[in-house]
């Protein structure tokens, strides 16, 4: 945990600037990121930020397309639509998501937001409002749910660290969707694993990222197709 926490040390100063250029740089692509898919599948929805967004990544490295690539190996008849945002937060989020669930009309919504809200030092209520609103959202349009936790660095003290993953924790079980509990484990303590800004991970640890993810939403997928 040491080294987690030197690391995430030296990344947190980078991030808030590093935030709000790609989110200006992205925001503009946003729909062409969420290309509708062939209306015959059912549709995956990744909800996300600069993790889920390819940020810093050459084009279909990310592990959103690395899932596309392990749905169709696995000959699992889904499509996937990304809808991340670069520097997005929870509230970003709650507010496309209308359009995103009345556009593609999902049967799963993946949920990856959060770690901007901490880092900008956004209210632990306000993060928890936004992440329920969009559980409950996606659950009225028919959709499974995935949420995707994630930790803060260890300098915002231990109390406010279980405080915000305790957010992930409490609506995974009162709203009874599955969790993912970590999306970066495994790669968090490794700097080789992360781009030049410390803050956003490199294309060889996309995958570790996907196999974070996998377990909890396989079962989701059977779930989705026999509705």
């Amino acid at each position: 945990m040491e080294n987690f926490k030197v690391n995430w040390d030296a990344r947190v100063a980078a991030f808030v600037t590093a935030a709000a250029f790609s989110s200006m740089a992205v925001a503009s692509s946003a729909h062409a990121a969420e290309a509708a898919p062939a209306k015959a599948k059912p549709t995956i929805v990744v909800l996300g930020d600069s993790l889920s967004a390819e940020y810093g990544l050459p084009r279909d490295t990310g592990w959103v397309k690395l899932l596309r690539d392990r749905l169709e190996k696995e000959r699992l008849d889904y499509s996937v639509a990304n809808s991340s945002i670069s520097g997005d937060t929870t509230s970003g989020g709650r507010a496309r998501l209308p359009a995103v669930l009345n556009r593609l009309k999902p049967a799963v919504v993946v949920v990856e937001l959060g770690g901007n809200d901490a880092l900008r030092g956004v209210p632990l209520a306000t993060t928890e409002a936004n992440l329920r609103t969009i559980v409950e959202a996606s659950q009225a349009a028919n959709a499974k749910v995935l949420l995707v936790g994630m930790y803060v660095p260890p300098n915002y003290g231990p109390d406010y660290s279980q405080k915000f993953h305790g957010v992930y924790e409490q609506l995974s079980k009162e709203k009874k969707v599955p969790l993912v509990p970590f999306l970066l484990a495994g790669i968090a303590d490794q700097p080789t694993m992360f781009q030049a800004d410390q803050i956003h991970p490199t294309a060889q640890a996309q995958p570790l990222l996907l196999e974070n993810v996998w377990p909890s939403l396989k079962p989701l997928l059977g779930a989705a197709a026999s509705k």
